[in-house]
């Protein structure tokens, strides 16, 4: 990877983690968000000095990146997302950026139902084992931003399908399929295949 800059497209918990954890690792990191960045968020923004940009993608810039770490809301077929792969630009997510730089263990959990409950239902067990746990992803912090925290020996992340879209390496020490029903089709082209394919 050279020294250019990493894009975040996307402004929300998980895109602003991934900037956060970004310029703790010393990498130079751009966040663009084409609607209006919460009032907390963008404040976390300023404070870190991230320099970023709401409104509005600056697509020349964007397609310059060294690697775009998009937002799981963006869908694959957004234009720009298919501009920078047709170019051979990486786009990843923030769980793939972020589980670069983890190497404790990982349980993840997924499924069209019962995800949320499930997480955090191991992680209570596993704090009450006594074990150095944290819990995230698609509930409360993302993935990125508890790796900015003082590290945990073990992490159990809720995971979407749209987070589980843009994926490479990330493998979990532990992972669970709770369920698939139809569910988020419209990302699906609504075919309930490809939404499988997404959670497994």
């Amino acid at each position: 990877m050279n020294d250019k800059e990493r894009i975040i497209l996307g402004g929300g918990e998980s895109g602003v983690g991934a900037a956060l954890l970004a310029r703790q690792l010393g990498l130079s990191v751009f966040l663009s968000d084409r609607g209006r960045l919460d009032a907390a968020l963008r404040a976390e923004l300023v404070a870190a000095g991230i320099p970023f940009e709401e409104g509005a993608h600056s697509e020349a810039r964007i397609l310059a990146a060294a690697e775009v770490i998009k937002s799981p809301g963006i869908p694959d077929t957004a234009a720009l997302v298919e501009k920078l792969r047709e170019q051979g630009t990486s786009v990843i997510g923030e769980i793939e950026f972020a589980s670069r730089y983890c190497r404790a263990q990982l349980i993840a959990i997924t499924g069209s139902n019962g995800k949320t409950t499930a997480a955090m239902l191991t992680y209570h067990l596993l704090q009450a084992g006594g074990l150095d746990v944290k819990l995230g992803g698609n509930i409360g912090h993302g993935f990125a931003r508890l790796l900015t925290e003082a590290p945990a020996a073990l992490y159990v992340l809720e995971l979407s399908s749209f987070q589980l879209d843009s994926i490479q390496q990330f493998r979990a020490r532990v992972a669970a399929v709770l369920n698939i029903t139809a569910d988020h089709l419209d990302r699906y082209q609504y075919q309930l295949d490809r939404y499988a394919d997404s959670k497994l």
